[in-house]
């Protein structure tokens, strides 16, 4: 429903402090819409969910703007790699952007080798 009436100014200076701090710590970065399809599509690609592959995406493009790296390059670097060594490229990329108090993890399987696990012939 609406109404005739004026809407209401505020005469605080809120409106204005919430915008500041609310933009304060997000620096815009703006990548070419072909580099953010070819990165999404890469892990699309490998089998990767929408979403994982959209984060992950962002922040390869963010590291790759930062390092100063073509983004090309870094696709073709790890487009070599198995689906346990993308895993762990991306967990240690993805680390370096999460808070310190909590990291992503992984876990490599060890197989020991004992003395008792041969076969012993008599």
């Amino acid at each position: 429903m609406s109404y005739n009436l004026p809407s209401k100014i505020s005469d605080d200076s809120s409106g204005e402090v919430k915008s500041f701090f609310d933009k304060y710590f997000r620096k815009q970065i703006t990548f070419p819409s072909n580099q953010i399809d070819i990165v999404l599509g890469f892990f699309l690609k490998r089998g990767w969910d929408l979403e994982a592959a959209r984060s992950t995406a962002i922040v390869l493009l963010t590291q790759s703007k930062i390092d100063n790296v073509e983004v090309m390059e870094l696709l073709d670097t790890i487009k070599t790699l198995n689906d346990a060594q993308l895993s762990n490229v991306v967990t240690q990329v993805l680390n370096a952007y999460r808070e310190k108090t909590s990291t992503l993890g992984f876990k490599l399987l060890t197989i020991e080798e004992t003395t008792e696990s041969r076969n012993i012939r008599v």
